[in-house]
């Protein structure tokens, strides 16, 4: 059985674009790993190791694949806006930058263990209070990392360098090239 380690939806419905059926688990594991003494840059990796080797401890013959995603700005990491005040105060900040999306992605397979970290330049558009505040009423993005979705069609985003399916949370043309050996075109649900 594969199992996706993880209760991302936009997470789910990306590796179905892989992979039909395979079962999910949600990783029983405290997010604390923030607090050590790692590099930033190196966080989202340690962080899907750890989502991982939980989840294969209770299902040791399945294959397991988890991931987690950072949104850096400036070198410092952007977490889930706690209420709508502080989503505006981020993509205020945001606003005409370029900003850093990191996923690092485990899989757990027979005889095999794949960690890769996976990079996307997300730059922002010079944005106005008025569109900020629009953005937040219609999304309502305090579930998502950065206080936004790259899918929600806003007009947030110049544009991106890398992977589009990586700044949704799971970098699926990697994933498919590494641990099912196949290339797959760079995906994007926008592109003509």
């Amino acid at each position: 059985m594969f199992i996706l380690a993880s209760s991302s939806p936009r997470r789910k419905g990306l590796l179905r674009l892989l992979l039909p059926d395979f079962a999910v688990v949600v990783p029983m594991v405290e997010e604390n790993i923030y607090l050590s003494s790692l590099p930033l840059k190196d966080l989202p990796l340690e962080e899907s190791r750890l989502k991982a080797y939980k989840v294969k401890s209770i299902y040791p013959h399945d294959e397991i694949l988890a991931c987690d995603t950072m949104v850096m700005l400036n070198g410092k990491a952007l977490g889930k806006p706690k209420n709508e005040e502080e989503a505006f105060q981020m993509l205020k900040e945001e606003s005409g930058k370029k900003q850093i999306v990191l996923s690092g992605y485990t899989y757990l397979g027979p005889k095999r263990e794949i960690s890769r970290t996976i990079k996307t330049e997300v730059y922002f558009a010079q944005l106005s209070d008025e569109e900020i505040l629009s953005y937040i009423q219609k999304f309502h993005p305090l579930d998502k990392a950065g206080a936004y979705g790259i899918q929600d069609n806003a007009s947030l985003i110049d544009h991106i360098e890398g992977s589009y399916a990586n700044v949704m949370g799971l970098p699926i043309e990697d994933i498919s090239l590494h641990v099912f050996r196949k290339r797959i075109e760079t995906y994007s649900p926008n592109k003509r």
